[in-house]
């Protein structure tokens, strides 16, 4: 049967996007919103974040930078109503601007206006690394006239500076015909644009610089595999066997990537539809070549599509949000072009023009320092591995698994997560890859145990070979032992025996022996913790982590995504609390598409609401979902690291901003919700009067504050013998905030690992602490142990505990405590 008729390119994309990605329409070269809230907004919220969201799909619609830069111009033009826009670029000497695009000079200005950074207003902007606003810009000093730009006409000049990292890349420049002040407001949404310009113009010069070293990387990439492939042959040749034993006992370590353990017959994943075989053919027929390559990549434009759906089904958009970046990739003119070429100038078969060109783009970006560029290796990987399998006519099934089992692959590419039956993964192994890769993540969502790099485990492993995976250690053992493989059966079933112990506990109240109530909740990030959370009986959510959505994405998530994503949540807790903290990026979390800028000490500097009060338009834009997801349900809002008075005023006028946006704008939200502080820095517990009067509730981050009370970083080992939880000032500061929020009559609720050790949690009751948050399989043993002690004993442990001066004897005394008790044992 000949194939369909594909669809015009034009019309496709339309029909991606009405489907599945943007909340826009093009038409005649206008945006246009789809959702009747957000057409009731595009008159009056010409800039900020919708602005944001629209340049990310005009990315989509961009073959090229300047094609991109052009599109944003035209945009960011309109929609601040001027006349004028543009952009200049640093070039590589660091000292000359030049004018890369505009809407509103003459275009024969663009690539020929070029000035010294020490010159005119727009060398300024780069020169002060600063905005600058100015009224009458001719009679500036520093103003100079270009004949080719016509300038002399406009009466009001910004340039906000674009950056990579702290070292200036170019300016955003605004020009209006009649002299015009710009708001504070418009100048935080330009700047926000400008931070997003600045990432486009970075990583399009990194894939500059990967084009250019391509011709040189090409031939040494085929001389080094030509040479392994003749050593793999010429080891066949001598009779070397990698076969593994069957019974061979041995250990291999790898990288933790889930925690747990699990035991089972390994399911090796064959590497399905490789290149290697593909040789060049000689003599081909270009224009037949260029046929079967258009119609495998639309082929596999289409299976992108239902895998998608089919993740987003399964787990969540986030975790589906990888294929929105396949499709990326699969659109783009450059991968196209070079496929082509390929094929038409070097006469390569199709086949061998994917090969090559993949091949390029794995080593280029495998050769990558930064973790994020070395995980699109992987996508391409994968990407170049389904166009493969169409070029070749081989529908791709679904893998299939025989029985549940270890899951062993070299490595575990998105699409193979999309298509593998959960239920038959009891742990997964891979050979290469990276904790945080694509594919990882949608094993964690799915709660299976994990652990990458472990070098050499399919040479060592074979099929239904009995295996044990411990996701804790990151150990893989094959073949264990008697006495191992009973070690192991003796832990698991401990846990079993344990599970069974505290299951009457997952649905009883959380109450101590002598009557009080206590709040137990989760602490969450991704979709599939709640189904956990609800199954440990959690009551609420204490600490939603909303940055782990924020990394799962390839750009910021719109309002309407977190709305539906928060409102989501709020629904499945039916009527339990959930308290959201707004984003906490940067230290050890990082966005892809939000690169920070180079710090000595990125935990002491700028990150969590420091970052989005300096982009005040992406921290509304969340405050606005949230406070629409409070509609569904009861919503606590939380900010992190507060570490001054102005720091929580200033997010209390946000919420003010975002409470007018969505009156103005017709929208439900939540009038009244509580809103909370992390207390997790000296300051803060320093200000902790004062701070009372300014919220609701406090959370206390115990894992940070200890660390930063102590000056000891939890994840070094070699200071780890000074993070002590139960150090007498970390006790004395416990004390002093438990006092403080009964005082104010605040709420309080203590959120970090500290609450899940049953020493911790007796001293904690003591002090006056009624609220925890903690990661959910913890809450039902948590509740066996509040069953177990009163408050009258936990109050005389925490008395003798305020009087004691070492760490090691508050620890001590505890124990003892609950040994008499008789409820150590928990």
């Amino acid at each position: 049967m000949p194939h369909a008729m594909p669809p015009h390119p034009a019309a496709r994309a339309e029909q991606l996007r009405n489907g599945f990605y943007s909340p826009l329409l093009f038409r005649d070269g206008n945006v246009t919103r789809m959702s009747p809230s957000s057409r009731q907004n595009s008159s009056k919220d010409l800039f900020g974040i919708t602005t944001l969201e629209d340049i990310s799909t005009l990315i989509l619609q961009s073959h090229d930078l300047d094609e991109t830069l052009n599109n944003i111009v035209t945009l960011v033009a309109r929609r601040m109503r001027t006349e004028v826009c543009s952009i200049y670029l640093l070039e590589d000497d660091e000292l000359t601007l030049r004018l890369r695009a505009t809407r509103g000079l003459s275009r024969r200005a663009v690539g020929k206006v070029a000035m010294k950074i020490s010159e005119g207003l727009t060398g300024l902007a780069v020169e002060q690394s600063k905005v600058v606003s100015i009224l009458e810009p001719q009679a500036h000093p520093r103003y100079r006239y270009f004949r080719e730009t016509r300038e002399e006409r406009f009466h009001s000049f910004l340039g906000i500076p674009l950056f990579d990292r702290r070292r200036p890349i170019g300016v955003l420049a605004i020009q209006t015909l009649a002299p015009r002040q710009f708001s504070g407001e418009e100048i935080s949404a330009l700047s926000t644009i400008a931070f997003q310009v600045s990432s486009i113009v970075v990583n399009a010069r990194l894939l500059d610089a990967i084009r250019q070293k391509e011709e040189q990387a090409n031939r040494f990439v085929q001389e080094l595999e030509q040479t392994r492939q003749s050593l793999r042959r010429q080891s066949n040749d001598d009779g070397n066997d990698d076969s593994p034993a069957r019974n061979d006992y041995s250990a291999l370590r790898g990288i933790p990537a889930y925690p747990g353990i699990a035991g089972g017959p390994a399911n090796l994943l064959d590497e399905r539809l490789g290149f290697t075989d593909i040789v060049d053919q000689g003599e081909v027929e270009p224009e037949r070549e260029r046929r079967l390559l258009e119609d495998a990549l639309e082929k596999t434009r289409i299976q992108t599509l239902y895998l998608e759906k089919q993740v987003a089904a399964r787990l969540s958009s986030d975790d589906a949000a990888i294929f929105h970046t396949h499709l990326m990739i699969l659109e783009d003119r450059g991968f196209m072009q070079k496929l082509l070429a390929a094929i038409e100038q070097r006469r390569h078969s199709a086949a061998y023009a994917l090969k090559t060109v993949v091949s390029d783009y794995v080593e280029a970006f495998g050769r990558m320092e930064d973790a994020y560029l070395r995980e699109r290796a992987a996508d391409m990987e994968d990407i170049g591995r389904r166009i493969l399998a169409n070029l070749r006519g081989q529908n791709q099934q679904p893998l299939q698994l025989k029985n549940p089992g270890i899951l062993v692959a070299r490595e575990l590419l998105p699409s193979d997560m999309a298509s593998l039956d959960a239920e038959k993964i009891l742990g997964i192994v891979t050979e290469v890859g990276e904790k945080n890769s694509h594919a990882v993540i949608m094993a964690k969502s799915m709660g299976i145990p994990t652990i990458v790099g472990v070098k050499g485990v399919l040479k060592r492993v074979a099929p239904d070979e009995n295996l044990i995976l411990d996701g804790n250690s990151g150990t893989l053992y094959i073949n264990p032992p008697p006495q191992v493989a009973e070690e192991f059966e003796r832990l698991e079933a401990d846990r079993q025996r344990e599970v069974q112990r505290f299951d009457t506990y997952r649905e009883q109240p959380a109450r101590t022996a002598d009557g009080q109530d206590i709040k137990l909740r989760a602490n969450i990030g991704l979709i599939g913790d709640v189904a956990i959370a609800l199954r440990n009986g959690a009551d609420g959510v204490g600490l939603y982590r909303t940055e782990f959505p924020y990394m799962a994405h390839g750009d910021f998530p719109d309002r309407e995504e977190q709305y539906r994503l928060y409102r989501r949540i709020v629904e499945d807790f039916d009527g339990r609390p959930v308290t959201i903290r707004t984003l906490d990026i940067g230290g050890d979390k990082a966005l892809p598409y939000f690169a920070p800028p180079l710090e000595d000490n990125p935990f002491m500097g700028w990150r969590s609401v420091r970052v989005c009060l300096d982009h005040r338009d992406m921290f509304r834009t969340q405050i606005e979902a949230i406070l629409m997801a409070g509609v569904q349900g009861p919503v606590r809002l939380l900010f992190p690291l507060i570490s001054s008075m102005e720091d929580v005023r200033a997010c209390k006028e946000v919420v003010g901003e975002a409470r007018r946006h969505l009156r103005a704008a017709g929208l439900p939200f939540a009038e009244k919700m509580p809103l909370g502080v992390m207390i997790e820095v000296p300051a803060a517990v320093y200000l902790a009067e004062r701070l009372a009067g300014e919220v609701d509730f406090f959370a206390l981050g115990t894992n940070d504050l200890i660390q930063y009370l102590l000056a000891a970083d939890r994840n070094n080992p070699l200071v780890a013998k000074y993070f002590d939880p139960l150090h007498p000032a970390v006790v004395g500061v416990l004390g002093q905030l438990a006092q403080t929020a009964r005082n104010h009559r605040i709420g309080l609720c203590l959120c970090g690992e500290m609450a899940t050790d049953p020493i911790h949690m007796a001293l904690l009751l003591g002090l006056g602490v009624r609220e925890f948050s903690m990661a959910a399989p913890f809450i039902p043993r948590t509740k066996a142990f509040l069953s177990r002690i009163t408050l009258a004993q936990a109050e005389k442990i925490a008395r003798a505990a305020l009087t004691l001066g070492v760490g090691r004897q508050i620890r001590e005394h505890i124990r003892k405590e609950l040994a008499e008790q008789d409820i150590l044992d928990f």
